[in-house]
């Protein structure tokens, strides 16, 4: 009874709000409207309305799923202080951390259900009833390491916030252990995902050994990237009040994050350039240079490469870093600048120029587009929602009511605003 009263006070939470919030969730209904239009229309005729091929068989929806996943690890950068190095402004909004990891997850997991061209057989998928093919198949460990990854931020964040509503302290010892597996697990689903890709013995590009390193720093750019804005827009909506540490922190994070990965970067690139006899600089020369005449993906990778640099220069500045303006824009552009070399500069790149030495170039259509700002809107949603209704519980301005519980304060944590530059 009392968890039936949780979900239902819960629930009741997501119906309360102003015109904005009523605007906001109106709006992001009806982007998944659009793009659920056009997804029965994919269903109907199949992936021929998209610009995928024979050829070119993973394109924008496989990019913004490797993308994504990066996302959904990045949450293990709040857990990781909050409960092993016990910092105590950042345990106040680890919540939100393990919500953004929920959202994502499930994005994730949509990307991958609108690729398939019959989603009608994913049951295969599922242990006992189809053919898993475990531990064979890289695919079998992606499909486990991603629903793992999902029960058990589902998990964690369920028993806090029941915990909150029952107005008593979450006894630590019983769910620690999860949190310690899930970050290894946030690590795990990401490597997988790398390795997913350069299992693929038809595509030199994928072959790397940095492949699985080069995810994990990015997806610490991108993360620390997307939570500094979301905490700061949570912040200044009155939901929960953020400690400036917080937003310091991740920038940092960030910081070093993306000057390792642009390592990375350049280390692939010599490796490829300087190596020109091997097949791997094919697809290389055809991203960076264009081939045969043929450049449809150089202008993403030199504008991700511009963007990312413009970013840790500002991130490396210290009294630019700290000022939230510039933050914000480094946020902005180094968020965008992972997603293109992360997403279509990496998947496509490993289809061209194809074994048989052909090339097909690749550009999404209108009706991928409107499809994956469809699955994107589902994210977002679902992540405004987490936070509408866990932020209340967090507080302790939403609890049972039957007399039976102790007195929960009602003012949350505490932390001052947000100064919008370094002069406090």
């Amino acid at each position: 009874m009392l968890i039936q009263n949780f979900f239902r006070d819960g629930c009741k939470e997501l119906l309360r709000g102003g015109w904005m919030y009523r605007l906001w969730v109106g709006l992001l209904l009806l982007m998944i409207a659009a793009g659920g239009g056009f997804y029965l229309e994919q269903l109907d005729q199949g992936l021929v309305i998209t610009g995928l091929s024979d050829q070119v068989s993973w394109g924008y929806y496989i990019a913004n799923f490797a993308f994504l996943v990066g996302i959904a690890a990045s949450a293990v950068l709040l857990v990781i202080p909050a409960y092993i190095f016990n910092r105590k402004d950042i345990e106040e909004v680890v919540l939100l951390g393990e919500a953004m990891a929920v959202a994502a997850v499930v994005t994730a997991i949509l990307f991958v259900v609108i690729d398939l061209g019959r989603p009608d057989r994913l049951w295969h998928l599922i242990p006992l009833l189809g053919r898993f093919h475990f531990p064979q198949s890289l695919l079998a460990w992606d499909v486990l390491v991603l629903s793992g990854y999902l029960v058990l931020n589902c998990a964690i964040s369920f028993y806090l916030l029941f915990c909150h509503y029952r107005g008593r302290s979450p006894v630590f010892g019983r769910y620690f252990p999860f949190v310690i597996l899930a970050m290894f697990w946030a690590i795990g689903i990401h490597t997988v995902t790398a390795f997913l890709f350069s299992a693929n013995s038809a595509r030199p590009f994928w072959h790397g050994a940095l492949l699985g390193p080069r995810f994990i720093a990015s997806a610490f750019v991108s993360g620390p990237a997307l939570l500094i804005v979301a905490l700061q827009i949570i912040h200044r909506i009155g939901h929960l009040r953020v400690n400036r540490s917080v937003i310091e922190t991740l920038a940092l994070i960030m910081t070093v994050s993306l000057q390792i990965s642009l390592f990375f970067v350049g280390a692939e690139l010599f490796t490829d350039f300087y190596n020109t006899g091997s097949q791997h600089v094919a697809s290389s020369k055809y991203l960076y240079l264009g081939l045969d005449g043929f450049s449809g993906l150089r202008p993403w990778i030199w504008t991700a490469l511009t963007l990312n640099g413009i970013a840790v220069t500002i991130l490396m500045i210290h009294p630019l870093r700290r000022n939230l303006v510039t933050l914000n824009t480094a946020c902005l552009l180094a968020y965008c600048g992972v997603w293109m070399e992360k997403g279509m500069a990496l998947v496509v790149p490993g289809f061209i120029p194809t074994p048989l030495g052909e090339i097909f170039e690749y550009l999404p259509t209108v009706s991928e587009v409107i499809i994956a700002t469809g699955c994107w809107a589902v994210g977002v949603l679902l992540f405004t929602l987490l936070v509408k209704a866990g932020a209340p519980l967090e507080l302790g301005r939403l609890h049972r009511t039957d007399g039976e519980q102790d007195v929960v304060a009602a003012n949350g944590p505490s932390g001052g605003p947000i100064p919008t530059s370094s002069a406090q």
